[in-house]
């Protein structure tokens, strides 16, 4: 986001976060939770069959990457990158667990242009106030005494 923001201004930022918001929206349908955890970070909380989320994620991953189309004309190619973890793969339906590992799986998957389904690895990722550690504002910075 700070790309766009920087190059077409936070107009447009904020018009390819109100587009994103509205592609998840569609994907996950009425019956998913929807929230944006900050920045341009969302999470959905939905149930996909096990035989379709290879699919629904590919699908995602396409509404995600289609440009957005600005109100002055100009065209935004965005990209994005997608972590997901349900609880029969993790063996666990701790929403903290499941976001970590969610988390985890994206970063794998960053700049990839693939989703990423974690696995049991993801979620032994250490992690600090709920973000993997190593991302930033996950430093640890001197103490007070």
């Amino acid at each position: 986001m700070k790309a766009i923001n920087d190059t077409f201004g936070h107009s447009a930022g904020d018009t390819v976060l109100a587009a994103t918001a509205a592609r998840l929206t569609a994907w996950a349908g009425p019956h998913a939770a929807l929230g944006r955890l900050g920045g341009d970070e969302f999470a959905i909380v939905l149930q996909a069959p096990r035989g379709r989320r290879e699919d629904r994620l590919a699908q995602l991953m396409k509404m995600l990457h289609t440009p957005v189309h600005l109100d002055d004309g100009q065209t935004v190619d965005v990209a994005a990158s997608v972590g997901a973890a349900t609880p029969d793969i993790l063996n666990t339906r701790d929403l903290s667990v499941l976001q970590q590992a969610a988390d985890a799986a994206l970063y794998d998957g960053k700049h990839s242009g693939h989703a990423v389904l974690a696995d049991a690895r993801h979620a032994t990722h250490p992690s600090i106030n709920g973000r993997r550690a190593g991302r930033p504002g996950t430093g640890i910075r001197a103490r007070a005494a």
